[in-house]
């Protein structure tokens, strides 16, 4: 049978130049790096840290880690799978694999490919304002304990056009840069370079932090189990998180999946992506809330903790402009982990479906993203007037994305996996057909993808709109 599909895949290769001209991870650690590249992102730093001290601490991160086994994880499952087995794009994948070609499943690859495109728009903006602050904590501008000096500073990036776009066109032509030399010797290489160096400059704050006088508050702030904190908001916002957090729902495993080798155990790298995701989070955590609650700021979420109490706590401690640079180093690898895969979705599906090559698909999709997403950097400056049902065009992306695209695109693929796919396939394809005895494993992850995670997609999508 293996020499059947090996000859029918060479004749497939003859046949079809696209497929001879594919690429894929050169390497299996190449491919769990590049996955953890993607899971990896901005909310790593800041968000999942602040929501979990600010929720419960441990009550909390036990509440995200079993709602990620049961719905973050099964999808990321599901999503590679899929795109193994089909080898091409996000859309062409649920084409391939759709029972019946009258059935409008490819519309699933839409909404992940939609979803990447639109999260690009205003994440390009995001990541653009850390690559300047990785110059300002250089330049030493930063260096104030006065919130309100790092206040303006943060000011005076987003409310100028000028900058605002010039550093989002940075970021698209360095991820341009990237993406164009390939899945091998673009992403794979560039985060396997990437990682080891967020994770050492990670662990170097860290030991900073926990070192400071009073560093034991912070401590308390993200690992003191605080049940009484843990009300049905925080339950919601957990299940949720642990969705988002794993860059499921909008194409990206299922493409990075499609370049995955055959032999690759999905259901064991998938958990150790799940687990070294979460470190990451946690490692962060550990580098910024010790130091905040030591000199006395407060632990707030968002931009604000990012872009001004981060460099006010730096500022008040000995050599912090060291390490202030070095925190805005990792934040912008952490980053561009993340922006690779979104990119790769849109340039894997135009190099593919059309006849233009990776080069000409990669420059196309960077000229959308600098047309589309100069309305999402234009949103803090001469853009904040214009608004659509009351959002900035940066917020709307953001919600557009966020609280319809990627739990809509991840119910569908969980519901397409389980019910119409079939256990049968599920079982081929994560057991390496036949190579891996892990029967349990999988038939766990069959009732988890078919009954429970469609249920609390559900509640997440209900909950992004505002209902639940």
């Amino acid at each position: 049978m293996s020499v059947q599909n090996d000859a029918q895949k060479e004749q497939e290769k003859l046949i079809n130049p696209a497929v001879l001209q594919r690429t894929g991870f050169a390497t299996a650690l190449g491919a769990v790096f590049a996955t953890i590249g993607s899971a990896v992102g901005l909310g790593n730093i800041w968000k999942f840290p602040y929501l979990a001290g600010a929720n419960g601490g441990a009550a909390f991160i036990i509440v995200y880690l079993i709602s990620t086994l049961m719905v973050g994880l099964p999808v990321m499952v599901a999503e590679i799978m899929m795109g193994r087995e089909a080898r091409a794009n996000a859309i062409e994948t649920m084409r391939k694999l759709s029972p019946s070609k009258s059935q409008p499943w490819w519309l699933i690859g839409v909404s992940g490919a939609l979803a990447a495109f639109l999260i690009m728009a205003f994440y390009t903006e995001v990541s653009g304002w850390v690559f300047a602050y990785v110059f300002k904590s250089i330049s030493g501008s930063l260096l104030s304990t006065d919130p309100e000096v790092t206040s303006q500073a943060y000011a005076s990036l987003v409310t100028s056009p000028f900058q605002s776009l010039l550093w989002q066109w940075i970021v698209l032509a360095l991820m341009s840069l990237i993406i164009i030399r390939g899945v091998s010797k673009g992403i794979e290489a560039t985060t396997k370079r990437l990682l080891p160096l967020l994770l050492v400059l990670l662990v170097i704050i860290d030991v900073r932090s926990l070192t400071l006088p009073g560093a034991s508050e912070g401590l308390r702030f993200l690992f003191n189990p605080d049940f009484s904190k843990l009300t049905g908001a925080a339950i919601l916002t957990a299940v949720g998180l642990a969705f988002f957090k794993l860059s499921v729902g909008m194409g990206t495993m299922t493409t990075y999946g499609s370049y995955w080798k055959d032999n690759q155990n999905i259901p064991s790298t998938t958990a150790r992506v799940m687990l070294s995701d979460l470190a990451v989070s946690m490692l962060a955590g550990l580098a910024i809330f010790p130091a905040v609650f030591a000199f006395g700021f407060e632990p707030s979420a968002g931009p604000s903790l990012l872009f001004i109490t981060i460099p006010s706590v730096f500022a008040s401690m000995p050599l912090g402009n060291i390490f202030m640079v070095l925190f805005f180093l990792l934040t912008s690898f952490a980053a561009t982990g993340a922006m690779l895969s979104l990119f790769e979705v849109p340039v894997a599906f135009l190099a593919e479906s059309t006849k233009m090559g990776r080069v000409k698909a990669t420059v196309v999709t960077a000229v959308l993203l600098a047309l589309i997403g100069s309305t999402a950097a234009l949103s803090s400056s001469t853009m904040a007037d214009f608004t659509i049902f009351g959002k900035t065009m940066f917020d709307l992306y953001d919600f557009v994305s966020s609280n319809l695209l990627l739990p809509i695109g991840g119910l569908f693929i969980s519901i397409f996996a389980g019910w119409f796919w079939g256990a049968d396939n599920i079982r081929k394809a994560l057991s390496n057909h036949g190579m891996l005895k892990n029967d349990l494993v999988v038939t766990g992850l069959i009732v988890i993808i078919k009954f429970v995670t469609p249920i609390l997609l559900i509640v997440v999508l209900l909950n992004g709109l505002g209902i639940v």
